[in-house]
């Protein structure tokens, strides 16, 4: 009977080969959905032979197909089909190799956020490896985590994807850095520093120049958010975050509210980063449109 299950896996591996083939647009949802049929056979089979049967496939197909079918292999398909069932649903984006990397996690949550992004984001293996590597999921706000245990993750804002902390390049591995140097060090790479933020941002102007009276005051970067419609006003701080730093970026906030903020447009948005945060600050704002985040140079 243990050959019944072989011939079955073996049978779809062929049928795989052909098909890759033939239908070059389709393969890899044709791939996926191959190796998840193949892992629950893995599965049947182990439940009756004991996991070890898992090896002895591998040494058959390996001396059948050639290299591409080791315990790993196998071992892995198995574990593609436990996690779409948890799923119970198979994304028309994402390759086996997406899967792959999603493999080693176990909290389902993290999973689902990665595949929302690279749908969201149309990721390559490598560019979603890079997220997983820089830890995105585990830098979300808790409230955002939240929202996808509790499946509403359609019902967010602007700041829910916010990373903390958000990571800067920084070529020069200074120790000590001024407000100038790190605004410089973000301008290096704006494409990485906006996706550090979330989605939808798009770069204005740096040291964006605004009348109060007769003095100017700048903002240190202004942003517009595409898919929330408003603006976002960025102050960097190279210390512990002070109540007067709410007072300063709200003073900006309200002046592009009146004076650039066209009627089409909803509220702008501040964000704080900074060296230290304070949440007691955050806390007792009275202005929920301001949230901070620290920065951290790698």
């Amino acid at each position: 009977m243990a050959m019944n299950f072989y011939d079955e896996i073996k049978k779809k591996l062929i049928d795989n080969e052909i098909y890759s083939k033939v239908k070059d647009y389709s393969k890899e949802r044709h791939r996926v959905m191959t190796y998840f049929e193949i892992g629950k056979l893995l599965m049947e089979a182990g439940k009756k032979y004991g996991d070890n049967i898992i090896g002895e496939y591998a040494k058959k197909l390996t001396s059948e197909f050639g290299k591409g079918y080791t315990f790993t292999a196998l071992t892995r398909m198995k574990k593609l089909y436990i996690l779409l069932k948890k799923l119970a649903t198979v994304s028309q984006q994402l390759s086996y190799g997406h899967y792959v990397e999603l493999l080693p996690f176990n909290d389902i949550n993290k999973i689902k956020y990665y595949i929302k992004i690279v749908e969201k984001q149309n990721l390559s293996i490598r560019q979603l490896r890079e997220k997983i590597k820089l830890n995105e999921y585990e830098r979300l706000p808790e409230e955002t985590k939240n929202i996808y245990q509790s499946n509403e993750a359609n019902d967010t804002s602007l700041v829910d994807y916010v990373k903390n902390p958000i990571i800067i390049n920084d070529n020069n591995n200074k120790e000590f850095i001024s407000e100038k140097a790190l605004q410089k060090l973000i301008l290096e790479d704006i494409p990485s520093f906006l996706e550090e933020l979330g989605e939808g941002f798009t770069f204005i102007k740096n040291e964006y120049p605004i009348k109060l009276g007769e003095k100017y005051n700048y903002i240190d970067l202004l942003l517009f958010n595409i898919d929330f419609n408003c603006y976002v006003v960025v102050e960097l701080k190279v210390t512990k975050l002070k109540k007067e730093h709410i007072g300063q970026i709200q003073v900006y906030m309200n002046y592009v509210d009146e004076n650039i903020k066209k009627i089409c447009h909803d509220k702008t948005i501040g964000i704080i980063i900074c060296k230290e945060d304070n949440q007691y600050i955050i806390k007792y704002c009275s202005d929920d449109r301001i949230i901070s985040r620290v920065y951290e140079l790698i």
